[in-house]
């Protein structure tokens, strides 16, 4: 069945924080949709290695090796692409990081680094982007938010505040932003099994609890994010706007 609403060819996708986890699976499904796909991270021995595995799948990546919270880093980074001739028609603020601890014991240095991973980065990256989308009249925003955009949990609070701010930071981009034919959304992703909660999957009791508390009755796969990934960067989503898709297992639609 011939799809054009949900095909990406032709068009180039940046994805933030993308050598693995959320990240690789977001960008690989989004080249198997036809884009071409821009890896980010900072670690780029690792971001080359993750780049030249997916070539050899004939998959067509390039590299963007730069600090998601480092301002003048994205400034130059997209100066880079611009020179390099890509035309970022989509990105993807997936970079993120978690840190837990209870308030009371949480000092400042640990709530500013993860706000800034988590949430200032969206900012920073999707205003240089959408400079470029804007006068194109044409561009996709998809930031990745959490079930934590809506609700909160102990020992978490820089992380929850952060999300919740993505929330909000994505209706804020739609209202500026709609009007010029860029549309801005995000994903909320439920418990996934990835590298950064490696340590609450093998925690027996938190295990129990995620799989009691969700109606499909287990953990998310990484690479069930990629419909969302694909409706909301494709022509099907054009009317879509500050809304955010949690893919969550139906957590948070029950008490």
């Amino acid at each position: 069945m011939n799809t054009p609403l949900f095909s990406l060819e032709g068009r180039t996708a940046l994805v933030t924080g993308s050598s693995r986890g959320l990240g690789l699976a977001i960008a690989r499904g989004l080249a198997e949709a036809g884009a071409s796909v821009v890896l980010n991270g900072v670690n780029e021995a690792r971001l080359e290695e993750t780049a030249a595995a997916l070539r050899g799948q004939g998959v067509d990546v390039g590299t963007a090796a730069f600090d998601v919270t480092d301002e003048a880093a994205v400034v130059s980074a997209f100066e880079r692409l611009d020179a390099a001739g890509k035309e970022i028609g989509i990105l993807v603020n997936n970079a993120g990081i978690q840190y837990r601890k209870p308030i009371v014991e949480l000092d400042s240095a640990n709530w500013q680094r993860v706000i800034d991973t988590n949430l200032t980065s969206a900012f920073l990256v999707s205003r240089e982007a959408a400079k470029r989308m804007l006068p194109r009249k044409r561009g996709k925003v998809i930031n990745i938010g959490s079930l934590m955009s809506g609700l909160g949990r102990a020992t978490v609070a820089p992380y929850t505040a952060a999300k919740g701010g993505i929330k909000t930071l994505t209706q804020a981009m739609a209202a500026e932003w709609a009007e010029h034919g860029v549309q801005a959304n995000a994903i909320g992703p439920g418990y996934m099994l990835t590298d950064m909660n490696q340590a609450l999957i093998d925690n027996p009791e938190f295990d129990s609890w995620v799989k009691g508390r969700t109606p499909s009755r287990r953990w998310g796969k990484p690479e069930e994010l990629i419909g969302a990934a694909v409706f909301l960067a494709a022509d099907a989503s054009n009317y879509v706007n500050g809304q955010i898709i949690y893919v969550d297992g139906g957590m948070s639609a029950v008490i």
